[in-house]
């Protein structure tokens, strides 16, 4: 549609921009007349729930968001926590889920090009990549086309643009059959005292656009992430934007080469809602005004209508204000890069985001209440229902152990995901000291023997059967993958996404996931300390499981104390940290075998996951432990199936199965627990260790030889192992 600002502002319109009565009446009020139509589209997208997060602001107040080691909480572009020696890590989660359904190669990929913008332009290198990617059933008509498409866009982006992709998760169920999840996750490294903020400050200070041109790729992308998709979905390719990776690069290092002066004042990456939002935001932070000369933003489109301009989501963008005086010294750095650099305005005194075209005023908006003054709302919200417990022996055992086992690790939920981790560089920059597969990535901080463990994990269908739950599950997933490879869990950043606000039961979700995760946060010393919120995730009414996705950060000190999930060496002793009761209520056994989604997930006991948690991660930072695998989906069995196939190694385990039936144990999914692989001549002391501080461990085995064998099991080679659990995903794709 080709907009001009002299159409007339009708009910339609207005509702075609998706604002309320209420919220078009409170437009009137702030600006004391009509908006243009210009104005109208800027209303639109800052209002919008991508923008504004106005059905879920009144919950995310209630997060845990400090602690001595946050720099920087919720507010800013990303999460900002130290790490000692005058360096930061500054890392954020974000949402892509709409474009990469509708065209799902560039949604997947501007996905990662926003998220690099959102820790670069605080001054960080970005070090690490990181998703969390969710697809419907694996039958559904279009699972392998989003499947494909998703990957090679998040590792066609990545590649290119020189940060490795570390780790993630990728899950498939069939609430996301008509929405699927692509959240991203960057991980940067930046100087203390060279962190940059989005305040914009200084009366006559010039404002700088630099990066790519302006097309119309993009428009009203934000508005399209907060409505539900329909029938015409397909219709929206126009609003998903188109990423170039190669001008990403050269954006990143004109960036930081500029912020190693003393040039910037503030910066701001375009992201939803392009130059609007990137305005806005500067403009209202500082408390000043922009007055921007449209004519002057480079654009790759003819005939470019300020409404466009304003609203394009084209990508590799940024604003900055500099010093006066500055603009041919900074100017010079962005012709070095072969990048497009414009003086498009100044900032004002006015408070107002004052835009000129062809010499017309075109808007005219005070920036402090579009900003500060956006709608909140409580919407109604009704709880979960409590679901009832499933015992153990309500829930059938397999005619055979050993094929359960295998069907189990060869299925979608448990598969390998080697063909997907294959498509992405996690060597490059040569600082990945834990590639993807274990339960946490691990980068080095470059030139030091200090390390970041980064992890990303949710489990939906708990979330779904109990919201409280669920969100405290999420949050001590990640902690524990962080604690097993001997990390200190230092922060979260979160993605949270849900379905529709506006019907109770969702909100309740939303209600309920929060409850739980500030729980959890609090209990384990580990804030929030960024994140984004998803809404509107369902088509025609079908909304997708809550799936609150969490992106955990802990640090080492001394990164040669990191382990693996592989035992090392034959001879080891395995030992179970934790209290099996064979808890299979909305686990993957039940799911899997026997096609129920029933019963109420596992209790999260905090106090006891701190407990065992800091219990395991003294003994890994004291050397006791030679690998370390959390405990989790499909549970006691899985996981060390998984350790055997790490190391390649057999294993020899002998469990007491006296007050839990044998399948409840081997695939029960009770929280709290991992099993450690340690020197022989170490064990008894980690058991006198757990004794004395109350921890539950035992003695279940040893590793060693080729076979993996559990009474009461008929062993299994560790080939077999091996061969099925990669089958899968290569049948599924079509690989040899």
């Amino acid at each position: 549609m080709t907009w001009n600002n002299n159409v007339e502002i009708t009910d339609a319109l207005v509702k075609e921009h998706g604002l309320s009565d209420d919220e078009y009446a409170l437009c009137l009020k702030i600006l004391g007349r009509t908006p243009t139509l210009t104005e109208l589209g800027i209303f639109s997208v800052m209002w919008s729930e991508h923008c504004s997060y106005k059905s879920s602001k009144k919950h995310l107040k209630t997060l845990p968001t400090k602690a001595p080691w946050v720099i920087h909480g919720p507010g800013e572009n990303a999460g900002v926590i130290d790490i000692g020696d005058n360096q930061a890590i500054i890392f954020k989660m974000e949402s892509h889920n709409h474009p990469s359904y509708i065209e799902p190669y560039q949604g997947a990929a501007t996905g990662v090009g926003g998220i690099l913008r959102d820790v670069f332009t605080m001054g960080a290198r970005p070090i690490a990549n990181m998703n969390a990617l969710r697809f419907g059933s694996p039958d559904h008509a279009k699972t392998k086309h989003l499947l494909s498409g998703v990957v090679e866009g998040i590792g066609g982006y990545g590649n290119c643009v020189g940060v490795p992709t570390v780790g993630g998760e990728t899950n498939f169920h069939p609430s996301y059959d008509g929405n699927i999840l692509v959240n991203a996750m960057n991980v940067g490294l930046a100087d203390q005292d060279k962190i940059f903020l989005s305040a914009a400050a200084g009366i006559g200070n010039p404002v700088i656009y630099v990066g790519s041109k302006t097309g119309r790729d993009g428009i009203h992308g934000a508005t399209m992430a907060s409505a539900e998709f329909t029938e015409d979905t397909e219709e929206k390719r126009p609003t998903v934007q188109v990423g170039d990776p190669f001008t990403e690069k050269l954006l990143i290092e004109a960036c930081l080469e500029l912020m190693s002066t003393d040039m910037v004042v503030a910066i701001q990456d375009m992201g939803a809602a392009g130059l609007t939002s990137s305005s806005v935001e500067m403009a209202s932070g500082g408390g000043v005004g922009f007055d921007f000369n449209l004519d002057m933003i480079p654009q790759r489109e003819e005939g470019m209508t300020p409404y466009e301009m304003m609203l394009s989501e084209s990508q590799e963008r940024m604003l900055i204000v500099l010093k006066p005086g500055r603009e041919a010294e900074a100017k010079a750095i962005f012709d070095k890069w072969d990048l497009d650099f414009a003086v498009i305005g100044k900032i004002t005194e006015t408070g107002n985001l004052t835009l000129r075209f062809k010499g017309e005023v075109v808007a005219d908006i005070p920036t402090q209440p579009l900003a500060d003054n956006s709608p909140e709302y409580d919407r109604p919200w009704v709880k979960t229902p409590a679901r009832a417990f499933l015992k153990p022996e309500d829930v059938a055992a397999p005619a055979d152990m050993k094929q359960a086992l295998l069907k189990m690790i060869g299925s979608p939920d448990l598969c390998s995901r080697d063909w997907i981790w294959q498509q992405y560089d996690h060597q490059v920059m040569a600082d990945t000291i834990q590639k993807p597969g274990g339960d946490a990535a691990v980068v080095r901080v470059h030139g030091t023997e200090k390390a970041v463990a980064i992890s990303t994990d949710c489990t939906p269908r708990y979330c779904y059967a109990d919201p409280v739950e669920g969100g405290k599950q999420a949050v001590v997933e990640t902690w524990r993958n962080l604690t097993a490879v001997g990390a200190t869990p230092l922060a979260i950043t979160d993605c949270l996404n849900f379905g529709n606000p506006e019907r109770p039961e969702i909100m309740g979700q939303f209600v309920g996931c929060i409850e739980g995760m500030k729980e959890a946060c609090i209990i384990l010393d580990y804030p929030v300390v960024s994140g984004n919120v998803s809404l509107y995730n369902e088509t025609n009414g079908t909304g997708i499981h809550p799936t609150p996705a969490i992106g955990g950060v802990g640090l080492f000190t001394d990164s040669s104390k990191m382990v693996t999930i592989a035992p090392q060496k034959e001879g080891e002793v395995l030992i179970l940290v934790g209290e099996t009761k064979g808890h299979l209520g909305v686990s993957l056994y039940l799911d899997i075998m026997e096609g129920r989604e029933e019963g109420a997930p596992p209790p999260v006991d905090l106090l006891l996951e701190k407990k065992n948690g800091d219990f395991v991660r003294a003994q890994i930072n004291a050397e006791n432990i030679a690998a370390c695998h959390d405990i989790s989906d499909g549970g006691l069995y899985v996981a060390l199936a998984e350790m055997a196939m790490a190391s390649e190694m057999g294993m020899a385990v002998t469990l007491d199965y006296e007050n839990v039936p044998q399948h409840a144990f081997a695939f029960g999914e009770d929280q709290a627990r991992y099993i450690l692989s340690v020197p022989a001549d170490k064990a008894d002391a980690i058991l006198s260790k757990a004794k004395a501080e109350g921890v539950v461990c035992a003695n279940i085995g040893r590793v060693g030889g080729k076979d993996f064998e559990v009474n009461g099991m008929s062993s299994i080679s560790v080939s077999e192992l091996l061969t099925t659990h990669q089958g899968w995903m290569k049948d599924y794709m079509g690989l040899e």
